[in-house]
């Protein structure tokens, strides 16, 4: 079996140390998996500063005012504040360049941190949640004007720090965790408004714990999209948006491919896709520039900028790799 492998897409010849960069995926179809701009290091560095500092005032305030509602949201920001320092120190290790023993780099640790981001915030709903509960058999008094300004500022700070991440929560999983959090961040604050509002002009305290229950379902309504496609990436499925059948069809039409097997596409961080192939080609091997082309084209159609295929050019000879059961 003549079997000849050529490396992804075509950058080989330029970078024999395999510095590849796999940036700008912006043509990406439908699923824009781009690389996150390097100014979110500054909104990172904005969103931390900005949270560390607002759970220093609701921890104030809320002990003045003996509030255990901006004390319970204060343990809620600080669960962002880590979020975002996991999502920002994620974003650094996926640029670092590959090792002999890390040869795709750390890029996967943005996968792990998107994944954390959304089982993290899923904990700390549940345990707001399991407070709110308890709150409807012992009422708490609550300063309902304190909490009304406070909570303001949450939503000034929390909307400010989502709209910083909000150009790139489509293009990155990781991205879409941290606008996840602020965006929960401010909706939580503007049910805390209401809520404060309503029971300074009725006394309804049981007000508090039902506005909480709502906000925290809508939040975890938000939140399981992002953890699925989390745990879909770390299990290496086909990045959302692309159909493995399509891509297979694409290369089954090229010229001189008889048949496409053994065909693997995943995320190997949450903005760089990666494919490899087995392309049998009876008329012989193609060449180098037909797969630099066909990489090309991947690239342009699909977003798929890591394209691996090995060339077989005898039909007679079985492939160990071809059934569809067989990894």
């Amino acid at each position: 079996m003549a079997h000849a492998r050529e490396h992804r897409d075509g950058h080989d010849r330029d970078h024999p140390g395999h510095d590849h960069d796999h940036g700008g995926h912006d043509d990406h179809r439908g699923h824009g998996h781009v690389h996150a701009p390097a100014s979110f290091g500054k909104a990172f560095a904005i969103g931390i500063a900005l949270n560390a500092g607002f759970v220093v005032l609701e921890v104030l305030y809320g002990l003045l005012s003996n509030s255990v509602a901006l004390l319970a949201d204060a343990g809620h920001n600080i669960s962002d504040v880590l979020g975002l320092a996991v999502a920002w120190t994620a974003a650094v290790l996926s640029k670092r360049a590959p090792t002999q023993r890390f040869t795709y780099g750390l890029g996967g640790t943005s996968i792990l941190a998107a994944l954390f981001n959304a089982a993290f915030l899923l904990v700390v709903i549940g345990g707001l949640t399991w407070e709110a509960i308890g709150r409807f058999w012992n009422p708490q008094p609550v300063a309902g004007k304190t909490m009304m300004i406070v909570a303001a500022v949450g939503i000034l700070i929390n909307g400010f720090c989502a709209w910083l991440f909000a150009s790139g929560r489509k293009g990155d999983l990781n991205i879409r965790g941290a606008f996840a959090h602020m965006a929960a961040d401010a909706l939580v604050s503007v049910g805390v408004v209401i809520a404060g509002l309503v029971i300074l002009l009725t006394g309804w305290l049981w007000l508090d714990p039902a506005v909480s229950l709502v906000i925290n379902a809508i939040i975890i309504w938000g939140t399981w999209g992002l953890l699925r496609d989390s745990v879909t990436m770390s299990l290496n499925a086909v990045p959302p948006g692309l159909q493995s059948q399509e891509v297979g069809a694409f290369l089954s039409a090229a010229d001189g491919v008889q048949q496409v097997h053994d065909l693997h596409i995943w995320s190997m961080s949450t903005t760089e896709t990666a494919l490899t192939a087995h392309l049998l080609m009876p008329g012989g091997h193609p060449g180098d520039s037909f797969l630099v082309d066909l990489c090309a084209s991947l690239k342009e159609r699909f977003g798929i900028g890591h394209a691996t295929f090995q060339v077989e050019t005898d039909p007679d000879t079985a492939c160990l790799l071809e059934s569809d059961q067989v990894v």
